[in-house]
């Protein structure tokens, strides 16, 4: 079997293609699917590099998100059957966790394909069958992967853990990155305003393509929080979203409103920051951290792609054997929106 896999851990030249990797064999309750999209996302960056404790088998295949079709089914599979159109659900949880009964199984001991768990960037991979979704033929498997991590992740944050409701200011820190397009299209789509700060003028301009009502250049403007708290009237923003951590924080901080809510849901650019916390205490601010999504917010967020409501946004695609100069790409933030890799 062919797969796009790390060797080790180190820069992109440890990133390649293996052909000799075993076929797996789908299990009790599991399902092999054939790969025909997988997508990138930061995280692969950061195995890639590795971090203390982080101890993968090598080759790892890399890759949180794909989509393909059912090829073989387990003993005890009833949802899926062979030639299935099927998105991929990319959060793996044991079967006993009492998470499961919560219906916020992400808040629990989680595994991320591609993470401490084989990626999905292979011909063939094997899966529980709560990790899959059946996916109407007029969507493509490029969408559906590029789907997955990031809409999940967005979903759950505005909606779920945001509480975001119609009517409300959004400030989304951050264009291109594919948390920061679904938050945009989601925040839009529940019928809040939305302003977004971006890197440069084309992906201001291609956040206003996806409904963002406001954006702030950071390019021509670098104090940007402090144009974005004018822009409400000095009232500040109901949410902020944040995925960036260590350069943006404290502004982010400085433009929520009194009462507001800061959903930090990455950490891009470094996870260490000091802040002041009378700005936390004296502005009665929420402080929501987030990551990805139970199982139910995949299959809402989903299920509005497939009617068309929300649209991932691809901005690179990439046959599998070129999967080191996807990361390149990623890791050079050249792209808007989502890096694909094709099988």
């Amino acid at each position: 079997m062919k797969a796009a896999v790390i060797t080790e851990h180190g820069g992109l030249d440890v990133v390649g293609v293996a052909h000799d990797l075993p076929v797996p064999e789908p299990g009790s309750g599991e399902v092999r699917v054939r790969v025909h999209a997988a997508a990138l996302n930061r995280l692969d960056l950061f195995v890639r590099l590795g971090w203390p404790g982080l101890n993968l088998k090598m080759p790892h295949i890399i890759c949180a998100d794909g989509a393909g079709v059912v090829d073989s089914i387990g003993a005890g599979v009833t949802q899926f059957q062979p030639g299935d159109r099927v998105a991929i659900d990319p959060t793996i949880i044991e079967p006993d966790s009492p998470a499961l009964m919560t219906g916020l199984e992400n808040q629990s001991r989680i595994a991320i394909l591609g993470e401490h768990h084989p990626g999905v960037a292979a011909e063939y991979t094997v899966l529980p069958q709560r990790n899959l979704l059946k996916m109407p033929d007029h969507v493509t498997f490029q969408e559906a992967a590029a789907a997955g991590l990031v809409y999940v992740t967005a979903w759950h944050s505005l909606m779920t853990r945001g509480e975001l409701r119609a009517g409300e200011t959004v400030l989304i820190v951050g264009a291109g990155g594919g948390v920061n397009s679904a938050s945009i299209q989601i925040a839009k789509l529940a019928g809040a305003t939305v302003y977004v700060v971006g890197s440069n003028a084309e992906k201001c301009e291609k956040a206003s393509e996806l409904g963002a009502d406001y954006t702030i250049n950071r390019e021509e403007t670098p104090e940007w929080s402090k144009v974005a708290y004018k822009l409400t009237n000095k009232r500040g923003f109901d949410v902020v979203v944040d995925n960036v951590g260590y350069s943006t924080l404290n502004d982010s901080i400085r433009a929520t409103r009194i009462g507001g809510r800061l959903l930090i849901v990455g950490a891009t650019s470094g996870p260490f920051v000091e802040i002041d916390l009378r700005q936390v205490f004296f502005r009665h601010m929420s402080i929501i951290g987030s990551t990805m999504g139970p199982h139910q917010d995949f299959v809402k967020v989903m299920n509005l792609i497939f009617e068309g409501k929300l649209k991932p946004v691809i901005g690179a695609v990439f046959p599998l054997e070129e999967a080191a100069k996807a990361q390149e790409t990623l890791a050079n933030f050249d792209v808007f929106g989502k890096v694909v890799l094709e099988l």
